[in-house]
């Protein structure tokens, strides 16, 4: 599986892999703008998980986890839209032959297999990870869980560095046993921030160097001019490798050319 894959995966969801804990950067250069459109990506993977199995899916269900506030439900019901329009048009036909079919791609229906879980403080991320594994007991259909962002509280609520570590240090291994455990994907969005090493400033990550060893894949978005990529930094099985994504209105999609400039998605 190459670095392309990760993008069918958004894209069409049709690769069933579990990577453990997947950790999507925001490359700093172009903070505001990949911010932004790092919404699609979480969200895409949220809907994706849910597609069918009988158009090629996962027929799973999404847990999401909100440290920041900017989950959109309209945004969501785009995407899922979207997503219906795909599989409509891939599979014209098969739909028609059950109601449950026609039930199963309705927009509602997207919406009402994503948990959303609200989060106000590193106190209540850590008390909703530590419930997740009862949760999930519970909702054994679920196959990804998403966090967005697991970097927002830790940044602001702490002056103890070395507490942060610990802490941190609980969650990650926490999430690893969970991936594991119930066969699911866990996906923690983070930042990208700039330190001072050896006279010059390097790329790292907002949460430091222990965290970085704590995923077991890291997938890098950035821009390349007007092109928008995905770059795996990190993996312990595939090689390092990058590939072009498009934003479209209809969410995350394979780039069809070289040209994806940064138009606004309405």
């Amino acid at each position: 599986m190459h670095i392309t894959n990760f993008i069918q995966v958004v894209s069409q969801g049709l690769v069933k892999l579990n990577w453990g804990m997947l950790c999507l950067l925001l490359n700093a250069s172009a903070i505001d703008l990949l911010t932004k459109y790092k919404l699609f990506f979480r969200i895409q993977l949220a809907i994706n998980v849910q597609i069918p199995v009988e158009y090629g899916g996962l027929g799973g269900k999404a847990v999401y986890i909100d440290t920041e506030g900017s989950f959109m439900v309209e945004r969501v019901y785009q995407i899922a839209e979207g997503c219906i329009s795909d599989i409509l048009e891939h599979f014209p036909h098969s739909h028609e032959k059950s109601s449950s079919g026609q039930k199963q791609l309705q927009p509602e229906h997207f919406l009402a297999d994503i948990f959303y879980f609200r989060i106000c403080s590193y106190t209540e991320q850590t008390a909703a990870i530590n419930y997740l594994e009862k949760f999930l007991g519970e909702h054994k259909d679920v196959r990804i869980v998403i966090i967005d962002s697991v970097t927002f509280h830790f940044r602001q609520d702490f002056d103890d560095m070395a507490l942060r570590t610990r802490v941190l240090s609980g969650l990650s291994l926490k999430l690893m046993k969970i991936a594991k455990t119930y066969n699911l994907a866990v996906v923690l969005l983070n930042q990208v921030t700039t330190k001072f090493t050896e006279g010059s400033f390097q790329l790292t990550l907002a949460l430091g160097d222990s965290w970085s060893h704590s995923c077991t894949n890291r997938l890098i978005l950035y821009w390349n001019g007007n092109d928008r990529y995905a770059y795996l930094d990190k993996s312990p099985s595939l090689p390092v490798a990058s590939a072009p994504y498009a934003v479209t209105g209809k969410g995350v999609r394979d780039a069809v050319s070289s040209n994806h400039k940064r138009v606004r998605v309405t």
